[in-house]
């Protein structure tokens, strides 16, 4: 009786530390906080009073690679563009806000750039994967008839050791959407901003390292184009 209660104090002990070991392998993701977009959505707001949204527009959402477009309507002059891209933002924060800043405008086409800021926080491919689901699901039940174009994760040059990961994520995107082409795009922004060398171009960005100059954003604006509604 006494070996059976230690085989079975064995086999619960090492149950629990299976189980300690396991979740150091799970990234751990800090919870969002809608408080700290306060600011950027009173903005948002405030743009809306002084100056009428335009009807269906292509409305770019996401965060700050976006939301920095500051050439953004000249770059797509003639097409309703639309920029409610939030900075340090996650895919977390664009799925809280998505009646908001998406729903509200009844987009015509979406254009989403996420999981930069998810990857760079600890997220792993298979989270940002399961995020764009549920973006996506999002958008099939309350925009059913706008089309999702997802801007790929882009390299950088201070994120360069997480950009496999950023890969990773990439490719399991791309690979429901191929299988879900309708309504659905994926627009490949990174293959164009690697050099001969396989390295981010240091060209395409500022100082940080990790947001982009305006030679950066004409790549997007040059790849990006032909997937645009008029």
């Amino acid at each position: 009786m006494l070996n059976l209660r230690f085989q079975r104090c064995g086999f619960l002990c090492l149950l629990l530390v299976l189980s300690v070991l396991s979740s150091f392998g799970q990234a751990t993701i800090e919870p969002i906080n809608p408080e700290q977009w306060k600011a950027e959505l009173q903005n948002f707001s405030r743009q809306d009073s002084l100056q009428k949204p335009p009807a269906a527009p292509l409305l770019f959402y996401g965060s700050s690679s976006v939301r920095m477009w500051e050439t953004l309507a000249t770059d797509f002059k003639g097409r309703p563009v639309l920029n409610r891209a939030f900075g340090g933002s996650r895919f977390p924060d664009a799925i809280h806000f998505f009646d908001k800043l998406v729903v509200r405008y009844r987009p015509r086409q979406v254009i989403l750039y996420e999981g930069d800021n998810d990857i760079g926080a600890g997220a792993t491919p298979a989270q940002v994967y399961d995020s764009f689901l549920q973006f996506e699901k999002l958008m099939r039940e309350k925009l059913p008839e706008t089309e999702l174009v997802f801007l790929s994760i882009k390299p950088s040059i201070a994120r360069w050791a997480l950009y496999p990961k950023m890969q990773e994520a990439n490719s399991l995107i791309k690979q429901y959407i191929e299988a879900h082409p309708q309504r659905l795009r994926f627009a490949d922004v990174g293959t164009p901003m690697l050099g001969p060398n396989g390295q981010p171009r240091p060209e395409l960005y500022v100082k940080d390292g990790l947001h982009m100059t305006l030679a950066g954003y004409k790549i997007w604006t040059r790849v990006l184009r032909p997937y645009l509604k008029k």
